[in-house]
């Protein structure tokens, strides 16, 4: 086994010396079923703190404990070594590098932060307006990427746990101070993310709590955050405006567990019930927002009875999900879409569609999207002239979106293109609807 350098040696990845906790008060931790853990947890990201390499020099058996009060994010920060190297410029300072991310006034006396904690529990309260609520079985809770959100359970039940989003602005009373604690966590989590500025007031905001009630003492209820998003409006012809969202992020011991989904539904009615906004966009979303986006859009759709009937015609049923009725002909034969049932064709009616677009407040790029999926899933695979409608439709817009790179190329080269990315995207609409359906 090769022998560490002595740079190695003392020198520790920033990203598994770096530890978060998301502390409550004994009481609240007393009523936590075994599979919740708030704490000890690490970032994903630690370069636009510690740098490009994410490493951090001078320390033998490095640890950095930053914890954070579960509700009000007051903030304790321990920093605990065996050995440091004399202080030199190599040395890095760890305190002066993070007091720069996070605001003053963090605890560096554990038994005051706890006491802090133990006061919070009791006292804190979400800022801003609630916009949307659901409900949890804690004893039932089961992580996975497409987790259902129950019914309304419930609220007797003791093991009920409550989510609540609450919308804020920089002028919601302790909130601009509270979001200073709060934007840390997008540097560690959103790769490319960076702190938004206070002097732009446009900003709005959208936080998901959990709201729990003590098992020793259940009329005392205390809320602990579970992540947010950031939204800001753009002016929108002729006097309303696009939400866009900028930054999105649920806390590592919630993932999994469908609050994502919770907090984007939050933040879709929000916006149809704002007669302002015209439309929801998302700002260079990464991958795996984009799946999240697009299955819960899809379910929307599928849900809405009158959009598929219209659609698909009578056959689509909303009553089980937009599914098509298959039933059985005279002759025994499975029955699919008819093509031209509805307005979608293919080729979907345009004017139809962007009625329906700007009735649902969705994006046209998203909103094609998302109608492409659709037709793909109820489309007959036998019917040769449907299937080339829809090759053309997909392509059609492929072309639009992709003119400028495809216009570098000859013809042969750009029609290859063209089918190779056509494929892409069906392969990747049956992806999604695997998830969905």
């Amino acid at each position: 086994m090769a022998t560490p350098t002595s740079a190695q040696q003392w020198t520790a990845d920033a990203n598994e010396a770096l530890t978060l906790s998301l502390v409550r008060a004994p009481e609240d931790k007393a009523s936590l079923w075994a599979r919740e853990a708030y704490e000890g947890f690490h970032p994903t990201f630690t370069y636009p703190i510690f740098g490009e390499e994410e490493k951090i020099y001078g320390y033998k058996d490095l640890s950095i404990e930053l914890k954070f009060a579960s509700g009000s994010l007051a903030e304790f920060l321990n920093i605990k070594y065996s050995e440091k190297l004399p202080s030199s410029s190599t040395v890095d300072d760890i305190e002066g590098t993070l007091s720069k991310f996070i605001p003053p006034g963090y605890y560096t006396d554990e038994q005051k932060f706890l006491e802090r904690v133990e006061e919070d529990a009791i006292n804190f309260k979400p800022y801003g307006q609630k916009i949307y609520s659901y409900t949890r079985s804690a004893t039932t809770l089961i992580k996975g990427k497409n987790v259902a959100i129950p019914q309304v359970l419930s609220p007797e039940d003791q093991e009920t746990v409550d989510f609540e989003v609450y919308h804020s602005t920089w002028q919601t009373p302790g909130f601009r101070e509270f979001h200073r604690r709060m934007q840390l966590f997008v540097l560690l989590y959103i790769e490319g993310g960076s702190y938004i500025s206070e002097s732009e007031d446009s900003w709005e905001f959208v936080v998901l709590y959990e709201k729990r009630r003590r098992r020793s003492s259940p009329d005392i209820t205390t809320y602990h955050f579970v992540g947010y998003a950031t939204l800001y409006p753009f002016y929108c012809f002729p006097e309303s405006v696009r939400l866009r969202i900028s930054q999105f992020l649920i806390l590592p011991p919630y993932q999994q567990d469908g609050h994502g989904s919770a907090l984007y539904t939050a933040i879709y009615q929000h916006v149809l019930a704002s007669p302002s906004i015209a439309e929801l966009t998302v700002e260079d979303p990464a991958e795996a927002f984009e799946d999240l986006r697009d299955r819960n859009d899809l379910k929307m759709l599928l849900a809405n009875e009158k959009f598929m009937r219209e659609g698909f015609g009578p056959e689509a049923v909303s009553s089980n999900g937009g599914k098509v009725a298959h039933g059985r002909t005279k002759r025994g034969k499975a029955r699919t879409m008819r093509v031209g049932a509805g307005k979608m064709g293919p080729p979907a009616e345009r004017g139809w569609l962007e009625k329906w677009r700007t009735d649902l407040k969705i994006a046209g790029r998203q909103f094609n999207r998302l109608v492409e999926m659709l037709i793909l899933k109820h489309m007959d695979p036998t019917d040769e002239r449907a299937q080339r409608s829809y090759r053309l439709q997909v392509k059609e817009r492929l072309y639009r979106f992709n003119y400028e790179i495809l216009m570098q190329l000859d013809k042969q080269d750009r029609q290859q293109k063209l089918e190779e990315t056509f494929q892409s995207v069906v392969a990747d609409y049956r992806r999604i609807l695997g998830h969905v359906l």
